[in-house]
């Protein structure tokens, strides 16, 4: 008999009711902040290291966070609900900007985020795109540890049936195709255990290794591990939508598969970049 791990977490940290309404405080809302604030403390480390102004670092975070969050939601509606782009484009388009942002997309963000980059780069010269992105790429996967903790706090984006003695059972799961309840792979946990060993490594690379590594070596690897193992775990999760149960692959996996070859791209280009990861 195995102990399997019973997971009935409450989303919910308080409800504020105000005016005969209810506002609940959610375990996601404030681990996706979190993340962000963390990574931001771990940026101004780094920008003093490098000799850069943290007020800099004021202003990246602002592009990031906006990039962050329209790229992930509008990567949701693209990638999972295309069908409301056409069918209630006012309710979409809100959504982008309004709280709260229900279904966020990773890959979405993957391309929100260079974007917002690129916007502020260009107004540095002493910051190349990929010097920023390097040090972007850095916190990136523990900022993507924090959401994937609150995934789990969610009971959402869990994986299939499996007889491992640590799967959970959660019990907040109330899809009827999902049911009845049975032991699954705890996916989330995969993924924030990948994400903070590829933080802790990739901070390794930038302290004792940024001199001697062409620029855009960090962000390479960040791709390259980083979308692999989500290609690999997305084997273990269940679909995210329907229409995923006719494909070969699902979405997640299709979209990580031009993220892994750019990150082999940049690293095969290393030496041809002039310079290198200055301090």
């Amino acid at each position: 008999m195995y102990a399997y791990i019973i997971w009935n977490a409450n989303p919910d940290i308080y409800t504020f009711h105000i005016n005969g309404s209810e506002l609940p405080l959610r375990w996601y809302g404030v681990l996706f902040a979190a993340g962000f604030l963390i990574a931001q403390q771990i940026l101004y480390y780094i920008f003093r290291k490098d000799l850069k102004p943290s007020a800099d670092v004021d202003k990246l975070t602002i592009y990031i966070i906006v990039g962050t969050v329209i790229g992930a939601r509008l990567g949701h509606y693209i990638f999972y609900e295309w069908e409301l782009l056409l069918q209630e484009p006012g309710t979409w388009f809100m959504s982008l900007i309004t709280p709260p942002f229900s279904g966020l997309a990773s890959h979405g963000a993957t391309i929100g985020i260079p974007l917002s980059i690129y916007l502020y780069a260009r107004q540095k010269g002493d910051q190349s795109f990929l010097w920023v992105v390097d040090r972007i790429a850095i916190v990136a996967p523990l900022s993507g540890a924090f959401i994937r903790f609150g995934n789990l706090m969610n009971s959402e984006i869990y994986g299939e049936p499996t007889s491992l003695p640590w799967a959970f059972i959660f019990q907040r799961e109330t899809d009827p195709a999902l049911l009845p309840l049975v032991p699954r792979h705890p996916t989330q946990l995969y993924e924030m255990l990948v994400y903070l060993l590829l933080f802790v490594y990739l901070l390794y690379l930038w302290k004792y290794k940024r001199n001697a590594i062409p620029v855009g070596t960090i962000t390479a690897i960040l791709l390259i591990v980083l979308f692999t193992s989500r290609f690999l775990i997305e084997f273990l999760k269940n679909n995210q939508s329907g229409f995923e149960n006719d494909l070969i692959i699902n979405m997640g996996q299709l979209l990580s598969i031009p993220a892994i070859i750019m990150g082999i791209v940049i690293l095969l280009t290393g030496s041809r970049r002039e310079g290198s990861v200055k301090s």
